[in-house]
This record gives C-alpha cells, structure tokens and sequence, in this order.
C-alpha cells in the first residue's frame, strides 16, 4: 500500500498538526521520522486541545498506530510527559499502539546544557535554537559517540551510558564554557526510571513499517520543522539539525521511494518564521503586526513571537520542487479577511537583475529584495465556509494565484483551528 508523507513548505509552524489530524483519518499508521520535542504540534478537538511534541499527530485518532522513527532523537523525559498528558486526556498509549524505534538518538541533559552554551556564546550570531539539544544530539549521532534508544532496554545499563555521557559533557561545559557542571549522578537516575517506563515501547519499526504496508495498511509520514530549515536544502546555518524534507521520511523509517506515491505540502496563506536567519517578506509595520495577533503567531514549543510576512511564492516553488510535492493545503486562510490587499513575492530583485529562483547561500539575501504581486483582499468572515465557491471571489483567486505561480494544485483550506473548519477542493 502506497504511503503519504507529510511535509512543512516554508520554516516551519505551518499548521501541520491541523492538517496530520485530518490525513490521519485517511490512514492505519502514522509515523514521524525527524527531529525532536523542538517541533510542536497543536491539535484540537472539540474542547480538547493537544500540544504534542513526539508522538505522531494520529494518536488522538483511536485506532491509528503511531510510530517514533529511527531519524528521530528522542529526550526519554519528554516522552514519558507527553504519553501521561496524553492518558490524562483518556487517549489510548499503549505499547501495542505506540512504538518507539530501537535506532533513535537519545536526547541527555548534557545535550541541553551544551545547546544553551553554544547559543549564548555565539552572542548576536545567534542561531536561534529552542534549545532543546537538538543540535548536540545529532553531532554525538554523526560523530557515532550517541546513545540508542534501544539501550533502554536495561535501564540500569542505560543510566550507567547517560552518567558516562553526563560526564563527557561536564568536562566542555566547566571548560570550554566555564559554567556549573549538571548532576550527572541524579540526573542518570531520573533517565533510568524514563527508560523503564519507555522499555515496552521499543520495537524495531523498520520491519514493523514493512511488514504494515504489506498487508495494506495506509501509512502517513510526518516530519518536523519546514522545508527552509532543511539540513541540506534550507537556509544555513539557520537551519535544523536533521531533513525536513521528503527524503528525510525514506533515511528515517527506511522505506523506499517506490512505496511514496502522495506528498503533501502545507503552507500557511501568509509566511512566518521563528528563530533568526533569510525572511525576505517579512513586515515590521501594522500589518506585520496584524497577522501575528490575529493568527496567534506564538511558537507551540517555545512560546517565542513569531516573525510575519506576505506569501513567498519563489520559497514555496522551490519547496514544491525538493519535496515533489502532489498538492498544497494552504492553512489560516481566514487571518487573511479584513485587509484591503494582498502582496505576494513572485521574484526577488538584486541590483538590475530579478530572480525567480531562491537564492540557497545564505549570505545573498543582504541584497536582495521581493517583487510583488498586489492582489485584492476581502473583508468577510469565512471561519463557516465550508465550500470553496462559497468563498469570496477575491479569496477564491487568491488561492487560484498561488496555485498558478507554485504549480501544484491545493487540495484543502483550513479556515479556522477546529477540525471541521476546513474546505476540500475537488480536482
């Protein structure tokens, strides 16, 4: 059976919990293959709400199984929090229904306290991390000094392995860093507990995935963070440590490209960016301003304002292009209602020359600016509209506008956080 695989077209915050929400009624299984708890997705339900920063978006769907990847990195405190919230809320978090991948990174104390220092000694050439030791996580997984998931096996072991770790970890902070040591002995105690109580979790979720899709289960691959913040592909160094992008869903859960026949993109109807680095759209005036009130434009993880801008048509075509994306769901429509106007950068100008393809070294942004394209707005509330002919005109060629300059076609609008407000346009 063919697989879905889910993906953030600009810097992340999207709305891809919104929209994993309604792909996962249209699957079996739902895997995240990336990243860690510096990703946030907020699902709502009713009058439940569910901040989740690990397990898969499908959970709150009963009768989908979710799966914590091999790409991940995975903090065993974090974990344990998010499946008692979870619980707390009479969601179902069984072992036989949530898996944990023997092959994922595991996320010490050490790897906080070393994300922290590297971000305050870069001082104003800051990176903007959520310092989550995300970063140090995946250094110690390329440098083949990491811990596995799998080692939680035998808990006693593993504490040993993080007090080791802690150690290690002590030794650049009090000396590269000069700061306090963290307690290596009482935080590998705590770290021992988490794996006793992650242990039933961990499966070998290559074959369990394999083995799924044999027997036709629908699968949905989520990933974390956004296309621009790619390891590879997106703005560095203001990037994430790991691939967002398409390719990240294969290395992470190791399936094969043969088995992706659906790529889903998902892109809010204005931009936004949390964390430093390239923002060519971004507003500094009322506007601005605007679009991060009305849209609640605050970071699920980290609480941090986000920055706000006007749709980048040239990130979005280039996200289209990485990802081989199959369609677009384009989120927050309805933060759009009210304003005169709307702009979208459909090329960026330097000096005499104008470009339509991104620029991908980081430093070229200094001289460039966007070209815009000045669109009609509405004022309507469509928070009710449920039918793309009953949006007004004006929204209706709006989306049409982006279709048009990505070249993929958008196949659901949400118009609003809950789960029923949403149109699916029918191609």
């Amino acid at each position: 059976m063919p697989a879905t695989v889910l993906i953030g077209a600009q810097w992340g915050d999207e709305g891809k919990g919104r929209v994993a929400d309604w792909l996962a009624g249209q699957c079996d299984v739902m895997a995240r293959y990336a990243g860690g708890d510096n990703a946030g997705h907020t699902v709502k339900v009713g009058e439940r709400e569910f901040k989740l920063h690990l397990v898969p978006s499908g959970v709150v769907h009963p009768g989908v199984r979710c799966v914590l990847g091999s790409g991940m990195v995975i903090n065993p405190l974090r974990l344990v929090e998010e499946l008692d919230m979870l619980a707390g809320q009479g969601v179902d978090v069984s072992p036989e229904r949530i898996h944990l991948s023997v092959r994922a990174h595991v996320i010490t104390p050490g790897h906080l306290a070393l994300d922290g220092a590297s971000e305050r000694a870069r001082g104003s050439s800051s990176i903007g991390t959520t310092r989550r030791g995300i970063g140090p996580a995946y250094m110690d997984k390329a440098a083949r000094t990491g811990l596995l998931t799998g080692q939680m096996r035998d808990p006693d072991e593993f504490a040993a392995q993080v007090k080791a770790s802690l150690e290690g970890a002590n030794a650049l902070l009090t000396r590269l860093y000069g700061l306090e040591p963290v307690d290596a002995e009482g935080l590998a105690a705590q770290y021992g507990a988490a794996a006793a109580r992650l242990a039933p979790y961990l499966a070998d979720t290559t074959t369990l995935l394999h083995d799924l899709l044999g027997q036709g289960q629908r699968l949905l691959c989520e990933g974390a963070q956004g296309t621009l913040l790619d390891l590879d592909h997106g703005h560095y160094p203001y990037v994430t440590s790991s691939s967002a992008t398409v390719g990240g869903a294969l290395t992470g859960l190791g399936i094969g490209p043969q088995q992706i026949t659906r790529v889903v993109g998902v892109a809010k109807a204005y931009c936004t960016r949390v964390g430093n680095g390239p923002f060519p759209t971004e507003l500094f005036d009322e506007t601005g301003e605007r679009l991060r009130n009305a849209g609640h434009e605050y970071g699920t993880t980290t609480g941090r304002p986000r920055r706000c801008g006007w749709l980048d048509a040239v990130a979005l075509r280039y996200a289209a292009r990485v990802n081989g994306l199959t369609e677009l769901v384009i989120t927050k429509l309805d933060v759009l209602s009210g304003l005169d106007e709307l702009k979208i950068a459909v090329a960026y100008q330097r000096g005499d020359q104008q470009l339509t393809a991104l620029p991908l070294f980081t430093p070229d942004y200094e001289s460039v600016c966007p070209v815009y394209e000045t669109l009609p707005g509405w004022h309507e509330d469509i928070s009710a509209v449920r039918r793309f002919d009953e949006l007004p005109l004006n929204a209706q060629h709006y989306l049409r506008r982006i279709e048009a300059l990505v070249g993929v076609p958008i196949r659901m609008v949400s118009v609003g956080p809950e789960r029923e407000q949403a149109i699916e346009l029918v191609w």
